[in-house]
């Protein structure tokens, strides 16, 4: 019988991830857009900021953030005082964190896609008229569907793994910052390693059948295109 803190844990996990990727979404078309199609001298900088998660440890991003959102300190007061909204082991924390901490996954794809497009698309689409917003839409984010799809569940993966971010961040509380990779390392540190194990294999099996569809729905468009 699946234990009902089990299923809350997975839940939020899931519900984390979920929104996560729908915010990653909306930055990451424009941000990627932007990065494949400006010439601005600061587009490294942009660049470098945007991927510095890949290359920072998670901990070190986690406190940092955890540090800067603080009620004790000035911008995190103002956010409790004027927003009434406290990011510190919450469950907003914990996406504000993820989004930072997932940017590069839905953005290098997406920006890569838009940059594999010809330029004589976008002109054709300016010829007839088109105003940017139905040019991105219509003419280009149609032609960048793996990308837009690799960005989407790259992330959603990425973001159901955290363990680091989310732990400095959001802490352990059930219920409402207590994902699985949490509760995976909870588990073990209580020698439960039966209860570890279902989280594990659970988190595990969805992995591969997220990145079994990637590869799988970006062959079928590979043949598509090519046919």
């Amino acid at each position: 019988m699946i234990e009902e803190s089990f299923v809350q844990t997975m839940s939020l996990t899931f519900k984390l991830a979920g929104v996560t990727t729908l915010f990653l979404l909306m930055i990451g078309i424009p941000l990627g857009y932007y990065l494949a199609a400006t010439k601005n001298r600061l587009k490294p900088v942009l660049e470098a900021i945007v991927s510095m998660p890949l290359v920072l440890p998670p901990s070190v991003l986690g406190f940092y953030m955890l540090v800067f959102f603080s009620p004790k300190n000035a911008f995190g007061q103002w956010l409790d005082e004027t927003l009434d909204l406290r990011l510190v082991f919450s469950f907003e924390g914990l996406v504000v964190a993820s989004i930072i901490f997932s940017l590069p996954f839905m953005v290098h794809p997406i920006q890569s896609g838009f940059s594999a497009l010809p330029k004589d698309l976008t002109e054709a689409a300016y010829t007839l008229g088109k105003s940017k917003i139905n040019v991105l839409f219509r003419a280009l984010l149609p032609n960048i569907r793996p990308s837009l799809l690799t960005g989407i569940v790259i992330s959603f993966a990425h973001t159901v793994g955290e363990f680091g971010v989310v732990l400095m961040m959001g802490g352990n509380i059930s219920g409402e910052t207590r994902v699985a990779s949490i509760a995976i390392y909870d588990e073990v540190e209580s020698l439960n390693y039966s209860a570890a194990n279902q989280y594990a294999l659970t988190l595990f099996l969805i992995s591969f059948a997220i990145l079994l569809f990637v590869y799988a729905i970006n062959k079928h468009f590979l043949k598509a295109e090519l046919s």
